[in-house]
């Protein structure tokens, strides 16, 4: 069982400046509801002095994913935007008295939707600079490098510390001997020795992810297999083709997925009927997301968009 400080309990009752800000003019989207973690953040920016004057935030996620994207926007207000970069996950952790080891992850996630807002306000597009490395953890679409970037900024030393900050090896817990492996070698660089953990015992089942009556196979770590270049003509039929697949297993339990755009790594879907409400909707979009990795040979995100974001990116 988690302990929660009583200041983290009070942002997750009690959420402040939750919602969107009106007329805001810098906006920021991290994560991905494939990964069960969402964060759009809104300011309001005095273009003046460039000081916040307004914070928001919209989050679908777990009490702390909550309490940090409150505590973020209480910690933001009123400054300017370089003061405001200045804050890092630890300070919002901190902040809130602390949170579990296990969702520090949401930390981070605020810390990322504002440096995304600030670069909103500004023009700027962040480029993904780091080269798309080898995917370690398939379900929550985790390559090498961004394990190896999160170990060497926190200074992490073991797998569950990875998993606490990046969610990779959350899941199956298939990816732990690659996850153990780069540790090994980002502590051995420092001159320090990986002490591997007790491998806790793996389900009997783990390196297959059941999805309703659909079976993905997932290896134990492993990179998309290599395949020839697509155009993107071939690249966008061979989404199509992939998600109609698996169209009719969802039909036959009163849900579906629309394929609405494909944006580079984004692919971006909407559901119908029952898998808007289901609660294995999470499983059910890791197993597509695993399903479209599998296929293309390449690490993408699924995303889904609410009617709202359909209605704007239709610009009606």
């Amino acid at each position: 069982m988690w302990e929660y400080s009583e200041k983290v309990k009070q942002h997750f009752f009690d959420p402040k400046n939750a919602g969107a800000v009106v007329d805001a003019n810098a906006v920021g989207d991290v994560g991905s509801l494939s990964c069960g973690d969402a964060l759009r953040l809104t300011l309001k920016v005095n273009p003046e002095s460039e000081r916040i004057d307004e914070a928001g935030f919209q989050t679908f996620g777990c009490g702390s994913a909550i309490a940090s994207s409150s505590a973020l926007t209480e910690l933001i207000k009123g400054l300017t935007l370089d003061e405001a970069l200045k804050i890092d996950n630890q300070d919002i952790a901190d902040f809130l008295d602390g949170l579990p080891p296990e969702k520090m992850h949401c930390s981070v996630m605020g810390q990322e939707a504002l440096e995304a807002a600030v670069a909103n306000y500004r023009g700027e597009e962040i480029v993904d600079d780091h080269e798309e490395g080898a995917l370690i953890c398939k379900c929550f679409a985790v390559d090498d490098i961004k394990v190896r970037e999160t170990v060497r900024k926190h200074q992490l030393s073991s797998v569950e510390d990875v998993t606490n900050y990046t969610k990779a090896g959350g899941a199956c817990s298939s990816c732990h001997e690659a996850i153990e492996h780069i540790l090994e070698e980002e502590l051995s660089a420092l001159g320090q020795a990986f002490k591997p953990a007790p491998i806790a015992k793996r389900k009997a089942a783990a390196n297959v992810v059941q999805i309703q009556d659909m079976q993905v196979e997932t290896g134990e770590s492993y990179a998309p297999k290599k395949k020839a270049k697509l155009s993107n003509l071939q690249r966008m039929k061979l989404v199509e083709k992939t998600l109609e697949g698996i169209r009719p297993t969802l039909q036959r339990d009163h849900g579906d997925v629309e394929l609405i755009e494909i944006d580079g790594k984004h692919i971006n879907v909407s559901l119908k009927g029952a898998c808007t409400s289901c609660q294995l909707a999470d499983d059910t979009l890791s197993g597509l997301q695993k399903a479209l990795i599998d296929a293309l040979g390449e690490l993408v995100e699924l995303h889904v968009l609410s009617e709202k974001q359909q209605h704007n990116l239709g610009g009606l």
